[in-house]
Formats: structure tokens, sequence, C-alpha cells
């Protein structure tokens, strides 16, 4: 089964043009999906790192959008889906609110409650998963030292690889040039000094934000700002009277956490129709989302001509 994604224009970005932060107006009338997807044309010099980066993506996410294209070697005229529209989490929309599952953060500013900022992210790799939780921000710091813990100093020793006991600021320090503690014991938001990884399961649990998202990031928020961790594989939200649905891969998708998700998505789509009259979901589509999980918003429900 084909699915067709809506595109709402097209556009090409230069790779000299400076990216700041996604910044979106929420919708006036309540609905919970923004931002819009695009195509771009690649040339013959593009891979998914660099494009990722211009368009303000996580490498994963435009993998899950374009999974026929060679992410490394795209080709010339290769027309590669740009996935910046979003469903928003269902939670509070209040400070920091990362979705593990979607590799990505959105903060609704206080002081601007009509508005979403959202930046990709890297999050804890098998073994060092990062929390699923409620906190706040303790501590901001410009320009950190990095103690590494025993347990990642002897990952390294290990590896034949020794750390020493602290890193410096500077171009080694793998934390980059800001860090936000939380209050989890060992947990960081912070820059890097490897952008490549951003919107890839790589790090020991910390949150890793690309080093302009990070400034950017570090400008806006204070200490007690709130955090919420959530994982939403799937997200549903309605949008000019269409009901839109999203699925992204999840931890332990192999040991029985897939059917877990599909269960809940199903009963999710249930529960927004339920109090709506005269619309129709296209469960095979919604099936087709749920097991292709491209973390696109598609259109499932519709109201019945």
């Amino acid at each position: 089964m084909k699915i067709i994604y809506p595109v709402f224009g097209l556009f090409l970005l230069f790779s000299s043009m400076q990216l700041q932060a996604e910044r979106y107006q929420l919708p006036k009338n309540g609905d919970s999906i923004v931002g819009q997807m695009t195509l771009h044309t690649a040339k013959d010099s593009d891979t998914f790192i660099e494009l990722a980066r211009r368009y303000g993506l996580g490498f994963q996410e435009l993998v899950l959008a374009n999974p026929k294209v060679d992410p490394w070697l795209p080709g010339e005229g290769t027309q590669v889906v740009i996935p910046t529209r979003y469903i928003l989490p269902n939670t509070k929309r209040q400070g920091l609110i990362l979705n593990l599952a979607e590799m990505r953060v959105y903060y609704f500013p206080k002081n601007s409650p009509g508005y979403v900022h959202t930046y990709p992210i890297s999050i804890g790799k098998e073994g060092w998963d990062t929390p699923n939780t409620q906190t706040t921000i303790i501590g901001m710091k410009k320009n950190p030292t990095w103690t590494p813990p025993e347990s990642i100093r002897k990952e390294h020793e290990e590896r034949n690889d020794p750390l020493p006991a602290t890193v410096p600021p500077g171009p080694d320090n793998p934390l980059g040039e800001y860090a936000i503690r939380l209050g989890l014991s060992g947990y960081l938001i912070h820059g890097t000094n490897n952008p490549r990884g951003i919107g890839m399961r790589v790090t020991h649990g910390c949150v890793r934000l690309h080093p302009d998202d990070i400034k950017d990031l570090f400008g806006r928020v204070s200490v007690s700002t709130p955090v919420t961790i959530v994982n939403e594989p799937y997200k549903v939200a309605w949008s000019n009277g269409k009901l839109y649905a999203e699925m992204h891969p999840s931890e332990g998708d192999e040991s029985g956490a897939n059917s877990r998700n599909l269960t809940q998505f199903v009963q999710a789509i249930i529960g927004a129709t339920k109090s709506k009259k005269d619309y129709k979901v296209n469960w095979k589509l919604a099936n087709q989302l749920a097991k292709n999980k491209t973390g696109l918003p598609v259109s499932v429900g519709t109201k019945i001509q």
C-alpha cells in the first residue's frame, strides 16, 4: 500500500545559510500540529548528516521519512522528504518536553505562551537509557568542565581508551560549550564536540543537542524550568477537522513493546474519535503507518461526506 504524504510547498536552502532553531506559532484553534513538510531536491554532494543540520532535524528523522533513499549518497535530483511537521506531545505544555521515541525536545516559553521551539536531540544508547520522568533545571554552566563518572571511565578503559579524571573546557570536551543540569543525579542537557551524532541513540543517558541549538536553548531557559521526559512512540491529533497520527520506533520493539504500542495506538485513535460524529477512520492506513514507523503525521480520519 502506497502512502501519499501531503507536501505544502517546495524550497531549497543553501548550505551557507545560518540556521536558527525551529520556532512555531501554536494554532489558535487549539489544534496540536505545527510546521509543514517539504521536499528537497538533492544535489550530488548531499548527505543526510548535512541535510539534517540544514533543516533542524535529527539523522534518524530523515532516515525514517525516506526509507528508500541512501542516507550517505541520496543522488543528484532525488526528492528527499523534509519531515518538519510535528504533532505536539500529549502532555501539559510547559517548560521542556523531551520525547525519547521521537528524539526531539519541545520548549514552551512561559513569557511567550503562543509559541513552541523544537530541537533534535541524541539520547541514551542501549544499556544507558535516558529516564522517563519529571524533573526541573537545577543548574546552568557555560564552558563546563566534564568529570567522567567511574562507570564511563571503566568503559573506556576496557576499550583501551582511558579518560582523564576531568576534562577542561575546550574542543576536547564532549559536553560542548553549554551544560544544563537536571534534578536527576548525573543527568545533563548539553552540547557536543561531535554534532554528527545528533538524532541518534549514542549517549550515556544525557540529552545532547547540536552546538547551535544548545546555545539557543541555554539563552531561553532558567533554573527551575520544568522538564518532562516522555516516551511517546505514537501521537494523534486533530488539525483542520482531520485526525492525524504518527508512529516512531521505540526501544524494545523486538521484545513485546511493539505489540503494546500498537494496542495503545489503536486505543488513542478510538479515544480521539469516539466523541466525533460522522467521522471515518482508515484503519488499513493506520495499520500501515504503525508498521512502517516513519514518524510522519498522516491523516487517518476524515469526515464522512
